[in-house]
């Protein structure tokens, strides 16, 4: 049964936290885009830092500008002042978090950036903190309370910070034209690896093509066809072009006494379903999976040229699904 307290106080706690972001994308001014123009240009990395609640925040904000094009790492101020402060070099930027501003442990980074020169980002609500001071640029994050019941928890504050970080994540993203190769490029493993793969990453090519031309006899072909194992022989006309494809649907059509006799071309099935190279894996298992043919492979082809082969069973196994 529904506790209706439940979902008051769940819906106290959103509407809250909406209030807090509504706040800071009204405040957004010239200071966003001077952090994004120093962040772009940093030649060395953006070193993430925040001690707490802001310190989980900061770990997620690194994380999220490192798998997006941005090179950038946590440091915590802690271990920063038992040595890790010799991660710092001065063609970084620093990205120091803190809602208050107050937080004793960020004084040491403070000082060794006022030191030796390395820019400092400042992310607070208080401007007239110590870190909103020692920032040569301010983020300012909403000062609107926050949606624990004893406004004390990190709640809206946090928030407000996580989607902050995604705000810089996205812009620099934009900024740089960051594609989809890019991304895949830092995400060789796991789900999103396999559905960024392209038709290029897992089609058959050279002499693991099953093709033959349209005067082949069908004696022929069939060898071909089985050979390779890929449940089919593509056609070629006299330019190279793939004109037609044999599945072994065409053969069961096809089956007469005088089978092995006929060429190739008189039993294809013309125009097949084709895709491009560089063209999402997961779209050729789109291809196959909605034509209502039970088609299991597709030609590669570039110039009406086949390069390539791409059959289900190989995007399967590599995980796109």
């Amino acid at each position: 049964m529904t506790n209706k307290q439940d979902i008051s106080s769940a819906k106290r706690t959103i509407e809250k936290e909406i209030e807090a972001l509504k706040m800071m994308e009204n405040e957004f001014d010239e200071s966003l885009t001077k952090a994004l123009d120093l962040m772009q240009n940093t030649k060395g990395r953006i070193i993430i830092t925040g001690m707490g609640k802001s310190g989980h925040i900061g770990r997620k904000i690194a994380a999220t500008l490192a798998s997006t094009g941005t090179p950038s790492f946590f440091v915590h101020p802690g271990e920063a002042s038992h040595g890790d402060l010799g991660m710092l070099t001065t063609e970084d930027t620093v990205l120091a978090i803190s809602n208050g501003g107050e937080s004793k442990e960020l004084s040491d980074i403070l000082v060794y950036c006022k030191r030796f020169g390395i820019p400092l980002i400042a992310i607070t609500k208080n401007p007239k903190s110590s870190l909103g001071k020692a920032g040569d640029i301010l983020l300012k994050l909403p000062d609107d309370g926050e949606a624990c019941p004893l406004g004390l928890a990190p709640t809206s504050s946090t928030t407000a910070t996580l989607v902050l970080g995604d705000v810089l994540a996205v812009a620099l993203m934009e900024r740089k034209g960051f594609s989809k190769t890019d991304y895949k490029q830092r995400h060789p493993g796991g789900k999103l690896g396999a559905i960024l793969q392209k038709v290029s990453d897992l089609m058959h090519t050279g002499t693991e093509l099953p093709l033959v031309n349209e005067n082949t006899l069908m004696q022929d072909a069939l060898l071909v066809m089985t050979s390779k194992m890929l449940g089919c022989v593509g056609v070629l006309d006299s330019k190279g072009r793939l004109s037609g494809i044999i599945t072994d649907g065409d053969l069961r059509r096809g089956l007469s006494a005088d089978l092995l006799r006929k060429k190739a071309g008189e039993i294809m099935t013309r125009n097949p379903r084709t895709i491009a190279p560089d063209v999402l894996a997961a779209e050729a298992l789109n291809v196959m999976n909605t034509t209502g043919k039970g088609i299991t492979q597709l030609f590669v082809l570039q110039n009406d040229k086949p390069v390539g082969i791409i059959h289900i069973h190989d995007c399967l196994r590599a995980g796109v699904a």
